[in-house]
């Protein structure tokens, strides 16, 4: 990956993206089918930080590269999904903090299936250790029988501390993407609020209204209904953390809670959301016409769809078998995952809907200041 740290040479992708955009702009025959293009069109020089902030705003519908009359084997050789995507995932990589870090957008995939794998065996080797082995796989049921596998105080301050520093290197990483984009310092309410909704409901990922295209120029709505079930899935299991911590603070109930508990219904709903979204999005991927890929974007992708599924399936799993023998092993197996997926986070695909959003709300502001 070959990288611009100045934020005032472009890479070799941004380049081809500015070549593009100027291409585009003479043509305007997509400026209806997403954000991208009308964004495109208040520009007649593409800086380092504008293209980082349209890739941004892109969500990789393609419709655009099957509506082109310019696209391959046109000798423009015009395919804008492609590029923005590469252009996408180098922009993670140039804004993350701490700066030293951003080989690992390298070579994602690796990186965190040794971190998943070192974490699972460190919490299975620390149970062993803190517990004679007989506990790990006895039998514990009734309230607190997770505690007294690891104690509640020591859970909280190992992942109270690692999601703390996730949340700390996420907004700095967007913080300095927002500043290298050009935003503008102060935003209003109006263009939050409808940065937030256009991200909720996914409006821009319709190829204009059709849907997306994937496996050929047919558009259906398959990718969007699986980005739905992903983020709301995991709003729901983050929703169910927060209510189990209110039961445990606020009322001293101790999990594990019972089936008719809201907790559980919101984290097994979510967990649900949580194993269909990403297997929808993988095969998607996998299926996806190669025209629209990029290969530096493919190994990130999978990888963080696999910690979300493998986060909801031994939760889930966790949940059903929490009264016999194996929940010890389980406890053990799905604290390791969503450890590597907390230390993950800011190096992961997460940050592209927080990035997005941010390229969102830029996009709502200038619309209103347009008028």
């Amino acid at each position: 990956m070959s990288l611009a740290l100045d934020d005032t040479t472009p890479t070799p992708n941004q380049a081809e993206a500015a070549r593009l955009f100027t291409i585009c702009n003479a043509c305007r025959y997509c400026e209806g089918l997403c954000a991208v293009f009308p964004a495109m069109e208040r520009h007649r020089v593409f800086e380092p930080g504008t293209v980082d902030h349209l890739a941004n705003l892109c969500h990789n519908c393609g419709a655009c590269y099957y509506d082109c009359q310019y696209a391959p084997p046109h000798p423009f050789q015009v395919n804008v999904p492609a590029n923005l995507t590469a252009v996408r995932h180098e922009s993670y990589a140039r804004h993350v903090w701490p700066g030293p870090v951003r080989g690992l957008f390298a070579r994602n995939g690796l990186w965190i299936t040794l971190l998943a794998a070192f974490s699972v065996a460190g919490f299975i080797g620390g149970f062993v250790a803190w517990h004679d082995p007989t506990v790990l796989f006895g039998v514990h049921v009734g309230e607190g029988a997770f505690y007294r596998l690891m104690p509640h105080n020591g859970m909280v301050a190992l992942f109270g501390g690692v999601f703390l520093f996730a949340l700390l290197a996420m907004g700095l990483s967007v913080r300095a993407f927002w500043l290298a984009t050009g935003a503008q310092e102060r935003i209003g309410a109006g263009a939050f609020w409808q940065a937030m909704q256009d991200a909720l409901r996914l409006r821009y990922l319709d190829g204009g209204g059709a849907g997306c295209m994937n496996e050929s120029d047919t558009p259906d709505d398959r990718r969007r209904l699986y980005h739905h079930l992903t983020f709301y899935g995991f709003l729901l299991c983050f929703a169910s953390t927060s209510l189990g911590t209110v039961y445990h603070y606020g009322f001293g109930w101790q999990a594990p809670y019972a089936w008719s508990s809201p907790v559980v219904i919101l984290g097994t709903l979510g967990g649900i959301g949580l194993l269909t979204g990403p297997v929808g999005l993988a095969i998607a991927k996998l299926r996806r016409d190669p025209a629209l890929r990029s290969d530096a974007a493919a190994d990130m992708d999978m990888a963080f769809l696999v910690m979300l599924f493998l986060t909801s399936l031994t939760g889930l799993l966790l949940l059903v078998l929490r009264a016999t023998p194996a929940m010890g092993p389980l406890l053990a197996i799905h604290l390791g995952v969503v450890f590597a997926l907390f230390v993950a986070l800011p190096y992961s695909k997460f940050v592209h809907g927080l990035y997005r959003f941010a390229a969102l709300v830029r996009h709502a502001a200038e619309n209103r200041a347009a008028g």
